[in-house]
């Protein structure tokens, strides 16, 4: 089938996006799902941080690649082999789908799947293979899924089937956001009642992280980042405490805060300098988690000493340790209860037209999260 869909043709563009368009608007062909695989209409697709580091060359993946991992949809067909899948089906994306058969997916943590890394990385589908061209040549997908377009073919193990009553752009936002940051939170640092927790960078990853502390019942809350109208959110949220990372003793604020060091600093901007501000701001015995990707060259560095002498942890969070089947519906049902308002992230939907423009506002951190919405009016 001919569908319209946002091709990435080049990593590591000038800015402004939107002048030098390296996400161009093309038709291009989608071949039918193979076995055990699945046709998607989208609904809505997030802009995330994940998107911009191919756009901007923090993270270079393959190019000509059809963008987006974050996104939701209803299934058209499912293809042979899938039984527990129909159309009509609405489905919210999880960009790691798992083998069953690796060392990582036998340990229980189908999240970090061996082989799905690897296809991945190199632009294909679990099977190895991949469903779409242009101009007949076969290009590459986005993490499996590739969903800023109008439609998506994945692997069955992408699809989280969720209930209907759910707004199907606004259902984009767990495939990723809501998994990533609350996640973090929820499973890799495993917070109690009680503790306190530095949430550091407040896109939509870091206000899912701050909402999961929220749920987990932290005593102290601490929202850090570069933007006030970002913390006045926060605090709407639920932080009990707000720092403004431009101050040059922020750090100290932190510690003042939570009586000389928070049990648990989620990194949740993809920055060294916020990986930096997590270790100094954490206690003795304290843990960094980080969920937040920077540019895959870069290094951060500690002081051995101190990671052994005050027994400090630093932990690596990958889809918030989710199992994504179990995990998404479980936050679905608790935005429902309106214990996790994350409709309140969303502060924008976008045509195809405006696709580079809106990476624009992310790299100026002037949105939280944007949904492509490729069937709206």
């Amino acid at each position: 089938m001919k569908m319209t869909a946002a091709v990435l043709m080049q990593c590591g563009a000038p800015r402004p996006f939107a002048h030098s368009r390296p996400v161009e608007i093309m038709e291009v062909e989608l071949e039918p799902p193979g076995p055990g695989e699945v046709l998607v209409k989208i609904g809505g697709a997030g802009l995330c941080h994940s998107d911009l580091s191919l756009l901007n060359g923090d993270r270079p993946r393959p190019v000509p690649m059809v963008l987006g991992h974050e996104g939701s949809g209803i299934c058209v067909e499912a293809g042979p082999g899938v039984h527990d899948i129909k159309p009509d089906d609405h489905i919210v994306f999880q960009f790691g789908s798992a083998c069953g058969r690796c060392r990582r997916c036998l340990e229980g943590r189908p999240q970090v799947c061996e082989t799905a890394a690897r296809t991945k990385g190199q632009g294909q589908l679990m099977s190895g293979e991949r469903r779409l061209k242009l101009n007949g040549e076969y290009i590459a997908h986005h993490t499996g899924i590739s969903c800023m377009a109008e439609y998506a073919v994945v692997d069955r193990g992408t699809c989280v089937v969720v209930d209907k009553s759910i707004d199907i752009e606004e259902a984009a936002i767990f495939g990723c956001a809501v998994m990533t940051g609350a996640g973090a939170v929820i499973n890799t640092a495993r917070v109690r009642a009680g503790d306190s927790v530095a949430i550091i960078g407040l896109g939509g990853v870091g206000l899912n992280g701050l909402l999961g502390a929220k749920l987990a019942g932290a005593g102290q809350i601490i929202a850090v980042d570069l933007e006030d109208s970002k913390l006045g959110l926060a605090r709407q949220l639920g932080a009990t405490h707000t720092v403004n990372a431009r101050d040059a003793d922020h750090i100290e604020q932190i510690r003042d805060i939570s009586g000389g060091g928070v049990d648990f600093a989620v990194e949740l901007a993809g920055t060294i300098k916020a990986m930096e501000t997590a270790w100094n701001s954490i206690r003795y015995g304290g843990t960094v988690v980080t969920a937040g990707l920077s540019p895959a060259a870069a290094d951060f560095t500690f002081n051995q000493s101190e990671l052994v002498a005050q027994e400090k942890s630093i932990l690596g969070s990958y889809m918030g340790s989710c199992v994504p089947v179990r995990d998404i519906p479980r936050f679905i049902d608790l935005y429902r209860q309106g214990r996790m308002p994350v409709d309140r992230l969303i502060d924008g939907k976008i045509g195809f037209d405006e696709i580079n423009a809106g990476f624009d506002k992310l790299q100026d951190v002037a949105t939280v999260r944007q949904i492509l919405a490729p069937h709206s009016a």
